[in-house]
């Protein structure tokens, strides 16, 4: 007597269900690459400029899209449920709110720490 066991061989609406994972083309990593590149030239030759305060803005700024590219392309969370997404941005908010917080104490005691040490 042959015993057969019977596998579900249905393909499932989810990939992350069947284990499998998105391949993303290697055209597009190789932009994305590039882009980054080109992202971390101009944030080096922003230094050249004198912006003032709009230095560290505009630093943030290709930092923030170039972390974003590296998120979406090479985390491969432009392909997954968006619920990843939601929990990426819920998370990064709240390491904003942490870092104002910190901003704003170390700008509270600026004045008496500059005192210090100068006299």
């Amino acid at each position: 007597m042959t015993h057969h066991s019977q596998h579900n061989t249905q393909p499932t609406s989810n990939s992350h269900e069947r284990g499998s994972l998105h391949v993303v083309p290697a055209s597009v990593l190789l932009a994305v690459f590039a882009a980054l590149l080109v992202l971390t030239f101009l944030s080096w030759a922003a230094t050249w400029v004198d912006l003032g305060v709009w230095n560290l803005w505009l630093a943030m700024g290709i930092a923030t899209v170039k972390a974003g590219l590296v998120a979406l392309y090479f985390m491969h969370l432009r392909y997954d449920p968006s619920f990843y997404a939601l929990v990426l941005a819920v998370a990064l908010l709240f390491v904003l709110l942490f870092v104002c917080l910190t901003l704003l104490d170390a700008v509270e005691y600026y004045p008496d720490i500059h005192a210090m040490t100068q006299g």
